[in-house]
């Protein structure tokens, strides 16, 4: 009859905590990737089973170089440190939330001492006295409703988006060396153009000082040579600042100090591969980039929160035991009369704790509503990403054909301005302006060119940078069950 009174009152206070998680509930829902309809997009972009990049997609550029300043940025980048470190930390977490599910076994040596009152054992027992104690004691938690293992199993989620961090921070560090490399290449154009220029503009200022000299300029001709050597000079120590600082923010990265930069040599043309996009990028996509399946695994370590946090409001049930030696003194500790053994099998439940349980579940629901809108921005960027890059590379690809138009034109009319030069019929600064158109559209070209090896590293970056998840949630769009 006892029993039967112990389970009714453990039932009712069961009804009774879970009667305080109703009206909290996770407002938010993983979205749906068919919702990011991408087919009209994409139907006039060249695709290719193989599209998808390598794991060493920037050996495709053949700079030996380039490939040397990665693998320095993969052994010594401080992000990289970082990155890792947070693994290490999330992992030792996991660690302790697996080993709280399990069995504690702990050894005790004591000396109590106590002064106990007269009115109590007499006068004669009423001294201060000291007790030997040695104890040996074991608790064991039931976890009945998957509290621990839940708890473990967030921890363990948090380890998974740790540990895919980590490979979004090698492609992020990878794709701003490369960006940055493309950055030095031209500036180094840029400087062989300014050069040029300042060769172009003394020479200009050389032949208007004869013929102001002979009369045929005037001074206000000679300003304005002069002026085009001072914009020249300007530009040159400009572009070598470009180049200084290109070299000092790739060591950076790297790194290292800033002496390395003086070994950074000067980097070979990198160009555009023949674009294309995966066939199977809409369905694929989703673990192929690394924040994508942090994000997911983000979700998947919010909803174990939840359930852990649930558990809290329901029964728990603890095993103790201890065994052990007490005696008065040292002779008599182990004299197997003075054992003593205590075996506490309990139950407990909590009544009341001001909302504690009603906030630490609250707040696990607001955790998993943000990890949800966090997953579903990182979603829709990530879709809408590749989308920008390829229509950049595709505008880009036909600046380049009419700037490259642009040159072919400039270099022919300076071959003609130079061609009259010879035949007496033209004047040498009609043939050094039409350089300097020449020199200008072939400065644009180079940018053009440099912006397209941006927009191409960009989706390369945009496309997973050849990462491929090992093991991520099957479907980040399952929710936590409804609280009763």
């Amino acid at each position: 009859m006892r029993i039967n009174s112990v389970y009714g009152i453990a039932l009712l206070l069961l009804a009774s905590g879970c009667a305080n998680m109703h009206g909290l509930d996770p407002q938010e829902k993983t979205a749906d990737t068919a919702n990011y309809a991408s087919g009209k997009t994409y139907a006039k972009v060249k695709v290719s089973d193989a599209a998808w990049p390598n794991n060493t997609w920037w050996q495709q550029y053949g700079d030996a170089q380039l490939t040397r300043l990665i693998d320095e940025a993969l052994k010594g980048s401080p992000d990289l440190a970082v990155a890792r470190a947070r693994v290490r930390l999330a992992a030792a977490q996991s660690q302790s939330a697996d080993a709280a599910r399990g069995l504690s076994v702990t050894a005790e040596a004591a000396l109590p001492g106590a002064e106990l009152p007269k009115t109590l054992l007499g006068g004669e027992l009423s001294n201060y006295s000291t007790m030997k104690l040695l104890n040996l004691g074991a608790k064991y938690d039931f976890d009945l409703w998957g509290g621990a293992r839940s708890s473990w199993e967030a921890a363990l989620g948090n380890q998974r988006a740790a540990e895919v961090d980590n490979e979004a921070a090698k492609l992020t560090l990878i794709t701003q060396i490369a960006q940055t490399y493309n950055v030095l290449g031209y500036a180094y154009t840029s400087n062989d153009i300014a050069r040029e220029d300042l060769a172009r503009a003394n020479t200009l200022l050389a032949l208007t000082k004869q013929r102001v000299a002979a009369g045929v300029d005037s001074v206000m001709q000679l300003r304005q040579a002069e002026l085009a050597v001072a914009s020249g000079e300007q530009s040159v120590t400009q572009t070598q600042q470009e180049i200084n600082t290109a070299r000092f923010r790739l060591v950076t990265l790297i790194g290292l100090g800033p002496d390395r930069a003086e070994d950074i040599q000067r980097p070979e043309a990198m160009h555009v591969a023949d674009i294309s996009l995966p066939a199977d990028l809409p369905a694929n996509l989703l673990g192929r980039r690394p924040d994508i399946v942090a994000a997911r695994w983000r979700v998947e370590a919010s909803g174990r929160s939840i359930e852990a946090s649930k558990a809290r409001f329901f029964p728990n049930v603890s095993l103790s035991a201890n065994v052990g030696m007490l005696s008065p003194d040292t002779s008599g500790l182990f004299n197997i009369a003075n054992r003593f053994v205590l075996f506490t099998p309990a139950v407990s439940l909590p009544l009341f704790d001001s909302g504690r349980l009603r906030a630490n579940l609250a707040t696990s629901d607001a955790q998993y509503d943000l990890s949800v809108t966090q997953y579903n921005k990182t979603l829709v960027s990530a879709f809408n990403e590749v989308a920008d890059e390829m229509n950049q590379l595709q505008a880009l690809e036909k600046q380049a054909e009419a700037q490259q138009r642009a040159v072919a034109a400039a270099k022919e009319a300076w071959e003609l301005a130079s061609q009259r030069y010879q035949n007496g019929i033209g004047s040498y600064v009609e043939v050094l302006t039409v350089q300097q158109s020449l020199h200008t559209a072939q400065n644009r070209q180079a940018e053009i060119e440099s912006q397209r090896v941006t927009a191409s590293l960009n989706l390369v970056r945009s496309l997973g940078g050849g990462f491929q998840a090992p093991d991520a949630p099957q479907a980040a769009t399952t929710a936590p069950a409804p609280h009763n």
